[in-house]
């Protein structure tokens, strides 16, 4: 599968992962920049605003991976526009964590922080590159007809934009957390298990933890606030509206 130059940004201290990293991703036509801290990493996105960016969690300086995605997700605009002199996009841009770190409390905390999927080291290059594949198909998915808003109370999904707004403002929403909720919205009315939320959104070659789906819920509740149907349906999953 040709890439098409998309830009990605590896952010990575240690040469040799970042190195290996961005050879299998050029291999697959992706356009590649390195950092190898937090500060520079987040200069290099603000300037290029890539495709994706893949982060390592234990990153040397004053930011390390977490404090990235923070920096992405969860604080105004870096430059306040893209270089098209639109608002800037950095806070719904594809995030990917890189970690040594295989605990429950660092997987949970890295999607709530908005990644949008978390693999640990030692990992397969090619599996790395397959997910890298899969976030961005999720993220540039071609619309074939005008779709429709689903409006919610005060709350619109606009799957054509790609946007979520709350009394008519915009909510930037983490890619997995935009799907999730538009998948929610194009089954409205259906309680859905978590598998079938994890087949519907992750695809269905996605083994991870079904909590995962929890987490993504937590935020969105947080996000929306009360004005937010989404109820817990004890026993099955979850059902919007």
């Amino acid at each position: 599968m040709v890439a098409g130059e998309q830009t990605l940004v590896v952010i990575e201290d240690d040469h040799h992962i970042s190195d290996l990293v961005a050879m299998y991703l050029r291999r697959d036509g992706f356009r590649v920049l390195q950092a190898d801290d937090g500060e520079r990493g987040l200069q290099v996105v603000e300037r290029e605003h890539p495709s994706l960016v893949i982060v390592d969690i234990g990153l040397p300086g004053k930011l390390d991976g977490f404090d990235v995605c923070r920096r992405l997700r969860h604080v105004q605009p870096l430059s306040g526009t893209d270089p098209s002199g639109s608002p800037s996009s950095l806070g719904t841009m594809p995030v990917l964590i890189l970690s040594a770190r295989d605990d429950e409390v660092d997987r949970v905390l890295g999607l709530e922080l908005g990644a949008d999927d978390y693999v640990t080291k030692p990992f397969s290059a090619r599996e790395l590159v397959a997910r890298v594949h899969a976030i961005l198909r999720r993220t540039a998915a071609p619309q074939t007809a005008a779709p429709a808003v689903v409006e919610l109370g005060s709350i619109e999904v606009d799957t054509g934009r790609r946007e979520i707004r709350l009394d008519g403002t915009v909510v930037p929403l983490a890619t997995r957390e935009f799907d999730l909720l538009a998948y929610l919205a194009d089954n409205i009315g259906l309680a859905l298990s978590r598998r079938q939320l994890l087949n519907g959104v992750w695809g269905d070659g996605w083994c991870g933890d079904e909590r995962t789906v929890d987490v993504h819920v937590r935020q969105l509740r947080k996000k929306l606030g009360d004005g937010l149907p989404l109820a817990t349906v004890w026993g099955v999953g979850y059902r919007l509206g």
